[in-house]
């Protein structure tokens, strides 16, 4: 049973000494005067109190002590030989007889207080172990948190093997207790419904399981019809009305994503105590992602239907203007002789009707008269054309979907309701009652016209597109939500009650350095802004620097000249550059894992414990089959693997989750390199987006001429100032970037304790400017035509302008202080939700972000981001060093952006995954070789530069923030691909990495 979680080579390294930490060695190998009394009695030789002493800081350490006591750590035996006075080879003539190792063992456990695991420690872990076996399957997590668990529960760990066996007893008592919280739900009828999802139905030409987890590849009125037959087929076995909460949520996802990857015939297989926990799951997941899909489609199709309207309407508007050229001639005549006060009055009638003008070109201008456009220039009226096409989805939405909102959505439910009536009976003409209060002051005048002119079929379209355009906008502000959804739930709902935020109010401000008192918080913050304006002021009051007042009182920002980059510095990377050795990035990725064992990260989705020989060498194909955008297909041909090991490697292995835990293993390797430090603390990161191109459909492509000859998409990444990137994210490229600038930052599990993030423009919004810092984070950005932008003061202008003469004037406009201190507390809440991870930070700014002025909340956030926003314009323009640092950072992630195009080289940076699971998994598949060169790199610039050293030479770490890891001449993406692990550990040499290259040669 042990070896199926663990080869017999892993289980010899569980029994024995594992390396030790900086951290570790201080901690755990430090004695205080009371372990020095106890291990050193008289009568006691120097190898036995160097052996006891061992024992002693192992056990704590461990968990056990290892038979094998004088393999200890070198340096921690060295540290505990140290404090005792003992030469530390003394060490190898300890414990020659097992008694006597036992009888230490049993000595130090009396003295720190631990037992050993007895039948009532040994049941208490089962009962520990089930209850993690509810939240997590991978035997491996359950073998580390169990181990953990005894070292808290000061039990001595008996061997692994016994470990094993509670973790396998653990997760078949999982997987009862899994049935057993469901059984009820197991009626004959439902097992029926749930066996008849694996079979294959004639008419769709697949099993309805596989159908469910198909989801769309575009944004069309047939996809959309295809979602709500989804829907439909789902609520009628129930499934919206399955309550899994008596499951852990962990659970619920690794059932459902088992079921999803799973083939019917393999479920069939599986005994029903398993097979219909993991389909009931499924199904009540899918309740809830399908009515996802139905929302966002619905709007997605109307949104590009929108915009065709819009593209038409400037062509119609650019040919109305050709057309109006001889027009526009004829006025600025006829405003010539009007004009002309040497022209008498009574003479200009026969100038205007005879040479100067004439009636033919009187008659020509007026039979080009065309109908004054509306307020909206047209927009409504070229959206009418595609009024067919909507109806062809748009009633079944409605049918299908029940919407809800607060008051300010009332008329527009209404008129939803209307809508969906008028659907259902087939009536035409919308009731005379029928609310028109939510229609924007542009649009109303095409009701009044269709009104006045009686013409009831134009007043149904129009109101009918109405509804519909702000059943979408409601939608995305949150003041319209979907019952069961969520995506598009009650935005209430993603914040903490109340009652559950009174407690954790304190903790909250505690942990972000926030005052919970309204008045003294913002008395600190104008305080704060005061005294930026006063610096700003000193720098305006020169008068010639690069940021100055015009003869207008304008602002004048000059741009930042390009920086200064030390000869010294370019010479040293070229040189670096030829020392580092040459290596194809299969040879990268294997020679990385031996050193963080990044690899051992990728768990089999089905908690399948045993890991065959060949995995890691298929792991690393399938990771650059999707990193160099290969595919698998090539890949297979690329490194003579069959495809079909490839495909089932990827799909059970490669997951964003796996991928997310691969990539922070490897952050934190780099992060411990001695020359990481150099390049940055690692408090500072930015954020950017980064567009690739994309071929066939795909709900997340956009066109975007400018970046795209068809369609693309986004990926938004985040970087450290130490050039790690700790996230990625895939998103509608169309979409505003400043709504996922927070998510990676608070979903951050690196060591790296990031205080201060760097966005370009597109990062930017009052709403993120609010958040960073009541999240007691800095949002340091670079804004485009920043002299533009409305900045705001908290005081009267006479007096602000009598305090800052210069800067004063640039306040335009005055903060709402008293409705920031009104909903205080609610901004407080909002928040703590984020930071306590009750709520996705894009989910709720982007819906604050499109809330509109009746929504106090929202209004409030902007308004205390707009005193935020002024205090950090006021510091950058009167700091020229804090300027080149933002943007030093930006250009870290330019660098890694261009990095990411070498790597993605394959089908011309064409991304080919269809649906966003794949997509995102692709991108984290980048990002991880992405920091493997990174890592790669920076260890062997460290390696160089120590060599370099050694021979005298003297390198400032000044210079070597100048050099960049983002490197890849010495790496090759090319050619063909041999995975061959243990010829590419062979040419390690005896240090474990690879011998420098000797410089001005080619080897």
């Amino acid at each position: 049973m042990a070896t199926r979680v663990f080869a017999d080579e892993e289980l010899q390294r569980l029994r024995e000494f594992p390396e030790i930490s900086r951290e570790e060695l201080f901690r755990y190998f430090t004695l205080t005067p009371a372990d020095l009394a106890f291990v050193a009695p008289q009568g006691r030789g120097p190898a036995v109190r160097l052996g006891l002493a061992v024992a002693l800081c192992t056990l704590p350490w461990l968990g056990f002590v290892p038979d094998k006591v004088p393999s200890a750590p070198p340096v921690a035996v060295a540290r505990l030989a140290d404090q005792l006075n003992i030469d530390a080879a003394q060490l190898r003539s300890y414990g020659k007889r097992a008694q006597t190792r036992t009888e230490h063992v049993r000595l130090v456990a009396q003295y720190l207080g631990w037992r050993p695991a007895g039948a009532m420690e040994l049941k208490e872990l089962d009962e520990f172990l089930l209850a993690r076996a509810m939240e997590h399957d991978s035997p491996t997590l359950l073998f580390r948190l169990a181990c953990e668990y005894l070292i808290s529960a000061r039990v001595i760990r008996p061997g692994p093997e016994t470990v094993v066996r509670r973790v396998a007893h653990a997760r078949t008592r999982a997987q009862r207790e899994t049935y057993d919280r469901l059984e009820r739900e197991f009626t004959p009828q439902r097992c029926k419904e749930l066996d008849a999802l694996l079979v294959v139905d004639p008419s769709i030409e697949m099993s309805r399981l596989r159908w469910l987890s198909t989801g769309p590849v575009e944004a069309s009125a047939t996809a959309v019809k295809a979602e709500v037959e989804k829907l439909v087929f789902l609520r009628n076995l129930g499934a919206d009305e399955l309550d899994m909460s008596v499951l852990p949520a962990e659970r619920r996802r690794f059932l459902a994503t088992v079921g999803r990857r799973l083939t019917g015939q393999a479920l069939e297989r599986r005994d029903p105590q398993r097979r219909y926990p993991i389909l009931l799951t499924v199904l009540a997941q899918s309740a809830t992602d399908v009515l996802d899909e139905v929302v966002q489609l619905f709007d997605q199709a109307i949104s590009a239907r929108l915009s065709k309207a819009e593209r038409r309407m400037r062509d119609e508007l650019a040919e109305r203007g050709k057309a109006g050229e001889d027009r526009q001639g004829l006025l600025d005549d006829l405003l010539a002789i009007v004009c002309d006060l040497q022209i008498p009055d009574e003479e200009i009638g026969g100038l205007i009707r005879g040479d100067r003008i004439g009636w033919e070109r009187l008659r020509a201008a007026v039979a080009q008269a065309k109908p004054r456009l509306p307020r909206d220039h047209g927009h409504l009226a070229a959206l009418d054309s595609s009024y067919s096409y909507l109806r062809q989805f748009t009633p079944q939405v409605l049918s299908t979907v029940r919407f809800a909102g607060g008051t300010a959505a009332t008329e527009l439910l209404i008129g939803v309701h209307m809508l969906r009536e008028l659907n259902a009976t087939g009536t035409r003409k919308v009731p005379d009652d029928a609310p028109t209060g939510f229609v924007p002051t542009k649009w109303r005048g095409y009701l009044d016209e269709a009104r006045k002119a009686g013409n009831t079929t134009a007043y149904r379209h129009y109101w009918e597109l109405c509804v519909l355009l702000g059943l979408r906008d409601g939608l995305r502000s949150g003041d319209v939500f979907v019952p069961g959804s969520r995506r598009y739930a009650d935005p209430a709902a993603y914040l903490l009650t109340p009652q559950a935020w009174e407690p954790q109010r304190d903790e909250f401000c505690r942990l972000v350095g926030k005052s919970a008192d309204p008045a003294r918080a913002l008395a600190t913050a104008t305080d704060e802004l005061d005294a930026a304006m006063g610096e700003l002021e000193k720098v305006l009051a020169g008068g010639d620097g690069p940021v100055r007042l015009d003869e207008a009182g304008d602002l004048v920002i000059s741009p930042l000249s390009a920086e200064d980059v030390p000869a010294e510095a370019t010479a040293l990377k070229a040189e670096l550059t030829e020392m580092l050795p040459f290596a194809p990035i299969v040879s990268l990725l294997i020679e990385l894992d031996k050193r963080t064992g990044y690899l051992d990260c990728f768990t089999h989705a089905g908690g399948k414990q045993a890991r065959s020989p060949e995995l890691k060498r298929n792991l690393i194909a399938v990771l650059l089959a999707y990193s160099t955008n290969l595919g698998l297909t090539r890949m297979a041909e690329a490194s003579g693997l069959s495809y079909d090991i490839l495909a089932w490697t990827s799909e059970w292995y490669v997951r964003e989750e796996t991928l997310r835990a691969a990539n922070l293993t490897i952050i934190d390797y780099h992060q411990r390199l001695p020359l990481t430090p150099v390049f940055g603390a690692g408090t500072l990161s930015s954020s950017d987006g980064q567009r690739f191109p994309t071929r066939g459909k795909s709900v997340t492509a956009r066109a975007l001429s400018r970046y795209f000859s068809n369609e693309g998409l986004s990926t938004y990444t985040h970087v450290t100032d130490q050039h790690a990137t700790y996230g990625t994210k895939v998103i509608v490229a169309t979409r505003r970037e400043a709504h996922y600038v927070l998510d990676e930052i608070l979903g951050n599990a690196t060591d790296l304790p990031i205080t201060e993030h760097a966005t370009d423009t597109h990062g930017v919004t009052l709403v993120n400017f609010g958040l960073f810092d009541l999240l007691g984070l800095q949002l340091s950005p670079r804004i485009r035509d920043l002299g533009r932008i409305t900045l705001y003061r908290a005081a009267p202008r006479a007096q602000v302008e009598s305090a800052f003469p210069h800067a004063g004037p640039l306040l335009t406009r005055k903060l709402n202080l008293d409705l920031i201190a009104e909903h205080y507390d609610d901004l407080l809440r909002l928040s703590g939700s984020l930071k306590f991870g009750h709520a996705t930070a894009s989910l709720l700014v982007g819906k604050l972000s499109a809330s509109g002025r009746q929504n106090a909340l929202a209004a409030a956030l902007k308004e205390y981001g707009a005193l935020r926003r002024t205090i950090y314009a006021a510091r950058y323009l009167s700091d020229p060093g804090y300027r080149r640092k933002i943007s030093r950072q930006l250009n870290k992630g330019e660098s890694l952006h261009a990095l990411r195009r070498d790597l993605l080289y394959a089908h011309e940076g064409a991304v080919r995954a269809r649906h966003l699971e794949g997509q995102t998994e692709q991108a984290w598949c980048l990002t991880l070789a992405t920091n493997a060169v990174i890592a790669w790199t920076t260890e062997y610039y460290g390696l160089a530069t120590e060599q370099m050293r050694r021979a005298g030479r003297r390198i400032d770490d000044e210079v070597l923030t100048h050099i960049s890891p983002a490197h890849s001449e010495n790496i090759n993406f090319f050619g063909a691909i041999e995975v061959d692990i243990d010829a590419e550990l062979a040419q390690l040499g005896p240090t474990g990495y690879r011998p420098l290259r000797v410089r001005d040669t080619l080897f």
